[in-house]
């Protein structure tokens, strides 16, 4: 059985040091962690840590994985609820839990994502942000080496659970809600999200729902989030639509703010209910996902599969809400 000692001798470092990369210690070159690393992916070390875990059947340690937006410091605040609304749950369950981000696997096969997280004693993972691109990633969630629940995604095996929203009735209730109080409305834009998304097609199908319904025109245009890229849609074809229907808050504001600039009134509305919606100056209708709850639900939901339980698809409720300046402020 490989230790720690046959460890630091591959790498030539120190004991002591081993055990610093292990646990993520500061003050470590990056020289030195990738030396340590290389050794541990190579002799498959495992620490007696992740065996004493795995003899005791005890849970072991959870890993938060994030697919942050580096592109824009808006989304920080999503990914900041799902980051608190699962600690706080963690503690309530007492489950260790460690933060993680896909940029940091990028170019690791499944098995050398594998043989680092069982490296770091990790026995289950909260998945945020995976797309239909992210194969390694879905190539480890079928494997079922680790209980996992994963966000806005439909994965589900006997270790693994997914949880988020309706997102096609959310898609429906948000822009029904903006049409209806805006008639007659004939012609929608609506801005989808990344093509690469699991919600998009679901939210599109939402719309497609309602243009059955009320016998709209659906035009759509893939905003990816962006909300430079919104304004840039909105700006090219608002004027030919009734109502720009956002898929996500940030494209809305986009769409807003190139609405004033052209001198022209269309109704918006958005989805997800972050806070920066308060700020706009217009109230605009939009989908509250409540992320730290859907969040601490995770937790609970992989607390479960830790124990025993099966895999399952959790639905989580939305509510459709006008975020005013007088509603955020503290």
């Amino acid at each position: 059985m490989v230790s720690i000692r046959d460890v630091a001798r591959h790498a030539g470092v120190a004991i002591s040091t081993v055990s610093k990369v292990l646990n993520n210690y500061p003050n470590v070159s990056e020289e030195t962690k990738d030396k340590v690393t290389r050794s541990v992916e190579e002799l498959n070390f495992v620490p007696n840590s992740v065996a004493a875990a795995l003899s005791s059947k005890q849970a072991g340690r959870v890993a938060l994985l994030i697919n942050s937006n580096l592109s824009t410091n808006a989304k920080d605040e999503i990914d900041m609820q799902y980051i608190s609304g699962a600690l706080k749950k963690a503690m309530e369950l007492n489950l260790d839990v460690i933060t993680l981000f896909f940029f940091m696997f990028q170019g690791k096969t499944a098995e050398e994502i594998t043989r680092y997280l069982k490296s770091q004693s990790i026995a289950g993972i909260i998945i945020y942000g995976i797309t239909r691109q992210d194969a390694v990633l879905h190539e480890m969630i079928a494997s079922q080496e680790f209980k996992c629940v994963v966000v806005d995604a439909p994965f589900v095996n006997a270790s693994t659970s997914c949880i988020g929203i309706d997102h096609c009735r959310a898609q429906y209730d948000v822009a029904k809600k903006t049409v209806e109080g805006n008639e007659p409305s004939k012609s929608i834009l609506y801005i989808a999200g990344k093509s690469n998304g699991y919600v998009t097609q679901q939210r599109i199908q939402g719309m497609e729902r309602l243009g059955r319904e009320k016998d709209l025109k659906i035009l759509v245009k893939n905003g990816d989030f962006s909300e430079l890229q919104a304004r840039n849609i909105t700006m090219k074809y608002a004027r030919e639509n009734d109502v720009v229907v956002c898929a996500s808050d940030l494209m809305a504001i986009g769409a807003m703010k190139a609405l004033i600039q052209m001198d022209i009134f269309r109704p918006v509305c958005g989805f997800d209910g972050i806070v920066l919606m308060g700020y706009v100056g217009k109230q605009m209708n939009t989908v509250n996902q409540n992320f730290a709850a859907i969040s601490s639900s995770a937790m609970e939901e992989l607390h479960e599969l830790l124990g025993g339980g099966e895999g399952k698809n959790v639905v989580m409720e939305h509510a459709l809400v006008r975020m005013k300046y007088e509603d955020i402020i503290c």
